[in-house]
């Protein structure tokens, strides 16, 4: 790499970061304005980024638009958003000069691909907003959707220690299901849905089965005619069952998304190079048990100065939390109450997740530090000044992808009342960790005769990590 070229590189580079560092700018204006529930002043962030829809991160921006929407009522154009959202997961090809980028710089330089479980969030935004919409039917196709994606994710992760399946999804499309009249598919899910609470969740997440998905389980299997499959439930959960009486009232479910969902923020490791024979190359921490190897040729370049190096540092992504200020909630609705229960630990999954995939960040990181290396020494042998820069240049831009969804819920509860036809009054009792009330929210409801009505409520209250 000749002089020039070096230096239209550092150009480049230079160039680049500088957009970057404007984008991260504007995207923290919007999260503090979204956390502290300003959700118009965080949609007109949003609406200003003239190059939202262009930049490497377009599926947050997308992403992010259609969370502002569904806050503000306006379902339609935030489901517009996350459709497209959806179209870009599904279409998303690999960028090679994207790629080449990552590897000589860092990887918030390729496009954003979204985590597992943030792309399926989109279909529970989805869902929910078709349903305030009156169209159950589009809501089942959401439904249908994340079923899809959800066989994909346990086919790639067959593992039982992974996260490969999810039994709120699952849970939220046997009420839907439900709603719509299909109680066959209503008890498939529900089934489904304890089933991965009592296998996956609870050991996982530390999260059980909600006492409200065995009451519709069981509900569900009577009124699918499923005789031996309501005594076998009734046994497995030790609940009496008794089939609801005939009426005509409506059914309320409520979800509330309670908090923040966690933050990436970047950690770092110090590796040694150790140099073997045959141009071998390993990166080894001690302290940690780990050692990656690298085979960087059999030239001069592969013995010279890289195996020289005995000390770097590699940047790997980390999530911090953002802990909810209330513990739950209980809902009252004239004489009725009840609390809701936990049903989805967004948090937990976030961080299982990228543990679950830390060995092959590691190996990325490894690689694209090895070609840095390789780089700068080459660049060194014709002209050490250029070489210097070259290696502060490296030196700066090794960062770790901490792009993520910030506006998701650090988690989702849920309950479920029947209440007679008519104009109701709800009163959401948000819980402190002593269990005495912080806070209370109120908001109507119209429930109508044998009909579920839902509500999608978010308490943004979270602590700074």
């Amino acid at each position: 790499m000749g002089r020039q070229k070096v230096f239209v590189f550092v150009f480049l580079v230079f160039i680049t970061l500088t957009g970057c560092r404007t984008y991260y700018q504007k995207q923290q204006r919007f999260n503090d304005y979204f956390a502290s529930g300003r959700i118009d002043q965080a949609a007109q962030v949003l609406a200003s980024d003239r190059k939202g829809e262009r930049r490497r991160t377009r599926l947050l921006h997308f992403m992010n638009m259609g969370v502002v929407h569904h806050l503000l009522g306006n379902y339609a154009q935030s489901n517009q958003y996350f459709e497209r959202a959806y179209l870009l997961g599904e279409d998303f090809q690999r960028n090679p000069a994207d790629i080449a980028l990552s590897l000589i710089t860092n990887p918030r330089m390729t496009e954003y691909r979204g985590e597992d479980h943030e792309l399926l969030m989109i279909h529970y935004y989805k869902a929910m907003n078709f349903i305030q919409l009156g169209d159950l039917d589009a809501a089942l196709v959401e439904c249908r959707r994340l079923n899809i994606k959800l066989n994909a994710l346990a086919d790639r992760f067959p593992s039982d220690n992974r996260y490969r399946r999810d039994a709120f999804i699952h849970n939220l499309m046997g009420i839907i299901y439900e709603a719509a009249g299909d109680h066959n598919n209503a008890f498939i899910a529900y089934r489904n849905a304890y089933t991965i609470y009592k296998e996956d969740f609870s050991r996982l997440f530390g999260l059980e089965a909600p006492r409200q998905l065995k009451i519709d389980l069981l509900n569900a299997a009577h009124r699918a005619g499923f005789r031996d499959q309501v005594d076998f439930f009734q046994r497995e959960f030790d609940i009496p069952f008794t089939p609801p009486a005939a009426s005509s009232n409506g059914n309320l479910v409520f979800f509330m998304a309670n908090g923040l969902g966690p933050v990436k923020t970047e950690w770092s490791i110090n590796f040694t190079i150790v140099r073997g024979a045959g141009g071998r190359v390993d990166f080894v921490n001690e302290d940690l048990g780990l050692s990656f190897p690298f085979f960087a040729g059999s030239g001069d370049a592969a013995t010279g100065q890289l195996g020289d190096l005995r000390i770097v540092r590699v940047a790997f992504p980390r999530y911090v939390e953002r802990s909810p200020v209330f513990s739950g909630a209980r809902l009252r609705v004239g004489s009725q109450s009840t609390t809701l229960e936990k049903a989805q630990n967004i948090n937990a999954i976030a961080f299982r997740s990228l543990q679950d995939r830390m060995m092959r960040e590691m190996g990325s990181a490894l690689l694209r530090l090895a070609i840095k290396q390789a780089s700068e020494q080459m660049v060194r042998r014709k002209d050490e000044s250029v070489g210097a820069i070259l290696s502060i240049l490296n030196t700066v831009t090794e960062q770790a992808d901490t792009r993520n969804w910030q506006t998701l819920p650090h988690s989702i509860f849920y309950t479920r009342l029947s209440l007679p036809p008519g104009e109701h009054q709800l009163q959401l009792e948000l819980l402190l960790p002593n269990q005495n009330t912080g806070s209370t929210r109120q908001m109507p409801v119209t429930i109508r005769p044998r009909q579920t009505s839902f509500v999608n409520y978010h308490v943004l209250d979270s602590r700074r990590p």
